[in-house]
């Protein structure tokens, strides 16, 4: 009767005892080569793949425009003036109270701070207000840049905004 041990290793063939059996061979170099160029082509494949985590300039402006016409939106419901404010780390809104600029408290229309590396490239704190009818008092352009990239967005006299990019 042969013992566990001998099942894997023998020492009925010529040789030293530590050679293993021809079926319990490990992997060859050149397998593991194959399986590791493998991997790094997958692993290359997903970084490429994987998003800027700040997203894209385009959808930031995409994503202003779109809270522009919101607050174009709240001014002819509510049936008072509202503005869009923009300067180079930012932008918001407010909504005339009291004879006083008061900052609107809604959450898509909070202050907010562009995303990481992105500025507007305008001089000063810019402002356009939106009357009740929802006409604004003048057209603005936008330019936004983040690195080499850049995009317009462009908030027309009738309320619109329009991104270009």
């Amino acid at each position: 009767m042969r013992s566990a041990r001998s099942r894997y290793w023998t020492r009925e063939r010529p040789g030293p005892a530590w050679r293993r059996d021809a079926g319990s061979r490990g992997f060859t170099l050149v397998e593991l080569m194959i399986v590791i160029t493998i991997i790094g082509l997958a692993s290359a494949i997903a970084v490429l793949a994987m998003p800027d985590p700040r997203g894209r300039l385009i959808d930031e402006g995409a994503r202003f425009a779109t809270r522009v016409r919101a607050a174009h939106d709240a001014a002819v419901i509510g049936g008072r003036p509202v503005s869009v404010w923009v300067d180079r780390s930012g932008y918001g809104f407010d909504e005339r109270r009291g004879g006083q600029w008061m900052a609107l408290a809604d959450k898509p229309l909070r202050v907010s701070q562009w995303g990481e590396g992105t500025e507007a490239l305008v001089a000063e704190r810019t402002r356009v207000t939106f009357d009740p009818t929802g006409m604004a008092d003048r057209a603005l352009v936008v330019p936004l840049r983040r690195e080499r990239t850049r995009v317009t967005v462009t908030l027309g006299s009738d309320g619109g905004a329009r991104v270009d990019g």
